[in-house]
């Protein structure tokens, strides 16, 4: 059985063509990070804004490879019990009830204090092993057979100290566990960890990554995406979407629409049965595109005038 590096990708061109094939549409830089990252078996600090694509691309990433995804969401408070193990305390609490009821048969035969805590301490030692440990996603990624994709998402909503414990597994892809020792991967995994660039993160850890930045794509490559991902809009409806969500772009905003947020939109207006674009029709599915009352207010003013240049653009 073969893992995820024995077959090196062989070139930028083929991530991007796989990528592609799996209705994943990026730019050479995107395909570029991960060849590296694949060939030279580094992990990948993808930051960006919300909604551009961060965590599909590591999804893709294991749909091109083959291998699992392993997903570790960050929130704050993550700690290393939550992302790494637990002990099933419920378990180890019913095997020491089983072991006390059969501590007579255990000691039969045992002479002196010495010889029976020995003969109960060799017991005690399997409620520490793999059998009573309840496996977290970093556990996880690292005893997969064949490697994995492990995404680390929203690495920047997590703390400082879980950033810290994550330098040993981002370094040497091993764990220290107090009560098993050294636990290293059997397979190395393909890292992608996310951030939305909410808090600043260490130097020790970016250092151990390559980077990766994900803008809002151009009107060319938005274009490709939706005829992708939404394959029943017309070439002059998916003209207008583009045009139209890319003059949004450029307005003063609490949270401007996010790819993400465009294809739902062209979702829409196919449920719709729009044929073209008209103020009406935009005004009415603004909270698609925008989420906050504010920025549908603040653009509200400017649909008539997009909405004409969109149709201008798309010859309609």
């Amino acid at each position: 059985m073969k893992d995820l590096y024995q077959e090196t990708l062989s070139s930028v061109a083929e991530v991007q063509r796989h990528f592609e094939r799996h209705h994943y549409i990026c730019d050479e830089r995107i395909a570029t990070c991960v060849f590296i990252a694949h060939n030279l078996q580094k992990p990948v600090l993808v930051e960006g804004p919300a909604g551009v694509g961060k965590t599909e691309l590591a999804k893709t990433t294991a749909q091109l490879l083959d291998v699992p995804l392993v997903r570790l969401q960050c929130y704050e408070g993550l700690d290393e019990a939550k992302a790494l193990y637990e002990w099933k305390y419920a378990k180890q609490l019913l095997y020491t009830q089983l072991l006390k009821d059969k501590l007579g048969e255990l000691l039969e035969g045992t002479r002196g204090l010495r010889e029976s805590m020995a003969k109960i301490h060799a017991h005690e030692d399997l409620f520490y092993s793999e059998d009573f440990l309840e496996p977290r996603p970093l556990y996880r990624a690292l005893h997969e057979p064949r490697g994995c994709v492990l995404l680390i998402d929203e690495i920047d909503k997590s703390d400082q100290e879980f950033e810290a414990f994550l330098l040993e597994v981002l370094s040497d892809f091993q764990v220290s566990i107090p009560e098993l020792g050294t636990i290293v991967a059997r397979v190395k995994p393909l890292v992608f960890l996310t951030s939305n660039n909410s808090r600043e993160l260490g130097d020790a850890l970016k250092r151990r990554c390559l980077h990766l930045h994900i803008p809002y794509p151009d009107a060319a490559l938005e274009s490709r995406i939706l005829s992708h991902r939404v394959p029943e809009l017309s070439d002059r409806l998916r003209t207008e979407v583009v045009t139209f969500v890319q003059q949004l772009r450029e307005l003063d905003l609490k949270k401007v629409p996010s790819i993400s947020e465009t294809i739902d939109w062209a979702r829409t207006l196919l449920l719709l049965h729009a044929a073209d674009l008209d103020a009406g029709l935009v005004k009415m599915t603004l909270n698609i595109l925008l989420k906050f009352e504010t920025d549908i207010e603040a653009a509200g003013e400017h649909v008539r005038g997009f909405v004409e240049k969109a149709r201008q653009r798309a010859g309609a």
